[in-house]
């Protein structure tokens, strides 16, 4: 299922423009809704993933939906010559790097017991080793532009996520990099940032992990949207944004701080029912 952004914009239309973003995961869901965020605020764009065909057809509904230029290269964010390969790309066509999202990630809900060294191993190299691949990959252009990096986060580690252990570890490196990299790359010019996402409705990811999400949890009383993200990722882009680094932004309505559940949530455990 596409979660695209609606058309609402809260900066000026052409804030990005002359920008190139270089986006992971950006053919689908939350990092497709950041990726055509910017493309509405002038910027260009490159989107990769592995699967060239669902990149191609995102990019070319994202032409006809923002009139911005992005195209689509496949890449395997845990292969990094292939990475290197889409970075070249990437400068060949537009010249140069100004934004970089890392957002490939994996993830399923799995008991500790049932959890095979391989998934575990696997949701690693995709969500943490992939954002150290890419960035690597990107560093010298994005350092050159004085640009920004946003990592895409979760807040399952915060108080420790039933089922999501693989996931919660992997981003809590993700933060730890970020962290990192904002004291490391800040005299270059170069802001590092992440964007920690609540449960948003009409994607992929809540599909599988909460289809019976009950929005009474999140004090705000309601779900996000991938739009909640998109103008959170404008934000830190922007100039508004200019001094602020090594930030993780938790964007979920309060829900991380509703740690009062009665042991586990029915949203978890149902799809686990004669599984664990």
């Amino acid at each position: 299922m596409s979660a695209s952004v609606p058309t609402t914009q809260i900066f000026k239309d052409n804030i990005f423009a002359g920008k190139v973003l270089l986006c992971s995961g950006g053919g689908s869901g939350i990092c497709r809704g950041m990726t055509e965020a910017v493309l509405r605020h002038g910027a260009k764009a490159v989107i990769i993933s592995r699967s060239l065909d669902k990149l191609e057809k995102a990019a070319k509904e994202m032409r006809e939906s923002t009139g911005g230029e992005v195209i689509a290269i496949a890449a395997d964010v845990r292969k990094p010559e292939q990475l290197e390969e889409a970075v070249r790309k990437t400068v060949e066509r537009f010249g140069h790097i100004d934004y970089l999202i890392n957002g490939a990630a994996g993830n399923f809900l799995a008991p500790f017991e049932n959890l095979s060294y391989n998934a575990f191993r696997t949701v690693i190299e995709i969500d943490l080793l992939g954002t150290f691949n890419l960035t690597k990959a990107a560093l010298k252009h994005i350092k050159a532009s004085k640009g920004a990096i946003i990592n895409v986060s979760a807040t399952l580690y915060y108080t420790g996520t039933p089922f999501q252990q693989h996931a919660g570890s992997a981003k809590a490196a993700i933060d730890a990099l970020t962290k990192h990299w904002a004291v490391e790359l800040g005299p270059h010019g170069v802001r590092v940032n992440g964007i920690a996402p609540g449960p948003i409705e009409s994607t992929v990811g809540m599909e599988k992990l909460g289809p019976q999400f009950d929005a009474t949890a999140v004090p705000l009383q309601r779900m996000g949207s991938v739009e909640d993200i998109a103008q959170s990722t404008v934000f830190l882009f922007s100039d508004a944004a200019n001094w602020i680094s090594g930030v993780t932004l938790v964007v979920d309505g309060g829900h991380w701080l509703n740690a009062t559940y009665p042991g586990y949530p029915d949203f978890i455990l149902t799809p686990l029912q004669g599984k664990l």
